[in-house]
């Protein structure tokens, strides 16, 4: 373990401070003994006091029951677990883990504010020996959370090939909490007006969307794997670090189930905690209804983004690319359109209580109804929804003051700069923001 710098080539001493503490599994499999418990316990009381941001390398197989160092029944009353929870939320937490990371091990890791892991990782909260004692079966170590299971599970944040590459990813990781970039370069912004297709029907790539929108090489997306129908990353704007929350229109139109909105809710609570202003980039028909997503507990997990949302303190801004439908489109901008520091719309924006078509279907049932002729009513159904689509373009909405401005897409950039040098710096202070971060 020890205190050294990352990034202190782009931001300087005191930004890039940072504590690292590193599990050895050639000594005894990584696993925690008595000094080792100590050792952490030390790291931990000083990155508390000093407000270090920690890297976690977690590897290892948890608890050391054959430690001989120490005279004990379970070791509950031990400091390291309790002491390492509670720096959630006072600077960034970082876990890197590589091959097996199990029990005490594994707790640490999921402490932590993002989880980095290599494509060998297997993470547990008992590994096998533990789950053979408990008369569970006999499974060998991959067999017991590998990445099969734990990135589209939402475990893992960031999923990557090796350790260099996990320790890339960290650096980058951190870097957004360490300052703004004096030098940067960003796509052509003119592709932004050809990304959201003219067919209101079609798809679209958002993640290509952020990248264009986003400066050269700075997005970072955490948990890709988990509730595609939501895209969570960090970015930057002219150099300046912002986290980005989005509906992904290529998974259920990018309507909100429980996985998405876990997804978003504890990254809006990342960023909050440390003082990363937020963009929601909208394309939902609202949020996700059906039978069998309500067996999820859809309506507690969908609004999480209504409490977590409205009680954030750093800078919202809000853009719809294309549909704004709903309550779901409400739980992204934590309960309403004003609630953001602006709330702006492409040209392609649609908005409404829900979704057109099915506005229509409910709204005009009998008069549909009553229509013999399948052709007429067809002819009806379509320039019902037409006129209800013309309502609800962002040109009209924008006059009832239902939203701020209709932007050229490509002056998106030069809108959330302007929304940021408006909005006053956030204050130094010597505790918590939030008490902590979910770890879920």
């Amino acid at each position: 373990m020890g205190v050294g710098h990352v990034n202190d080539e782009h931001f300087g001493d005191e930004a890039s401070r940072v504590a690292v503490v590193a599990y050895d599994y050639t000594v005894l499999a990584g696993t925690q003994g008595k000094k080792n418990h100590q050792k952490q316990d030390r790291m931990f009381r000083l990155a508390e006091k000093w407000r270090l941001p920690l890297v976690l390398f977690a590897e290892g197989g948890g608890g050391r029951p054959g430690d001989t160092d120490v005279i004990a029944v379970g070791s509950l009353q031990l400091d390291t677990f309790h002491s390492f929870a509670r720096l959630s939320g006072g600077a960034p937490l970082v876990g890197v883990t590589s091959g097996r990371c199990f029990a005490g091990n594994a707790v640490l890791l999921g402490c932590c504010d993002v989880v980095i892991a290599t494509a060998n990782s297997t993470i547990g909260m008992g590994g096998p020996a533990m789950i053979e004692g408990g008369g569970l079966g006999v499974y060998k170590p991959e067999e017991v959370g590998p990445m099969s299971v734990q990135v589209p599970n939402g475990v893992v944040d960031i999923a990557v090939a090796d350790e260099a590459e996990a320790v890339r990813a960290a650096r980058k990781y951190l870097s957004y909490f360490q300052g703004t970039l004096a030098q940067w370069t960003c796509p052509d912004q003119r592709l932004l007006r050809s990304a959201v297709p003219e067919n209101r029907l079609r798809a679209y790539d958002m993640r290509k969307l952020i990248s264009t929108l986003a400066d050269t090489d700075s997005v970072l997306e955490l948990r890709r794997g988990f509730g595609p129908g939501m895209i969570t990353a960090f970015a930057r704007i002219e150099g300046r670090a912002i986290g980005i929350v989005a509906n992904n229109p290529r998974h259920l139109a990018g309507a909100i189930d429980s996985n998405a909105a876990d997804k978003a809710a504890r990254f809006v609570q990342l960023c909050d905690a440390h003082d990363v202003p937020i963009l929601f980039l909208f394309d939902t028909p609202g949020n996700m209804v059906w039978p069998e997503a309500e067996k999820t507990a859809l309506v507690r997990h969908c609004c999480r983004l209504y409490v977590i949302g409205a009680n954030v303190t750093v800078p919202t801004f809000t853009v719809v690319t294309r549909k704004a439908y709903g309550l779901g489109a409400l739980a992204m901008a934590g309960g309403s359109f004003h609630a953001s520091f602006f709330a702006m719309s492409w040209p392609t924006g649609e908005f409404g209580g829900m979704g057109l078509e099915g506005a229509v279907k409910l709204g005009y049932r009998n008069e549909l109804a009553a229509m013999q002729d399948p052709a007429e009513r067809k002819a009806a159904y379509e320039k019902m929804v037409a006129a209800m689509y013309e309502k609800g373009k962002a040109l009209s909405t924008s006059t009832l003051f239902e939203i701020d401005d209709v932007i050229d897409p490509a002056d998106t950039r030069r809108a959330i700069m302007a929304g940021l040098r408006s909005v006053p710096a956030p204050e130094r202070r010597q505790g918590k923001k939030r008490p902590f971060v979910d770890a879920w």
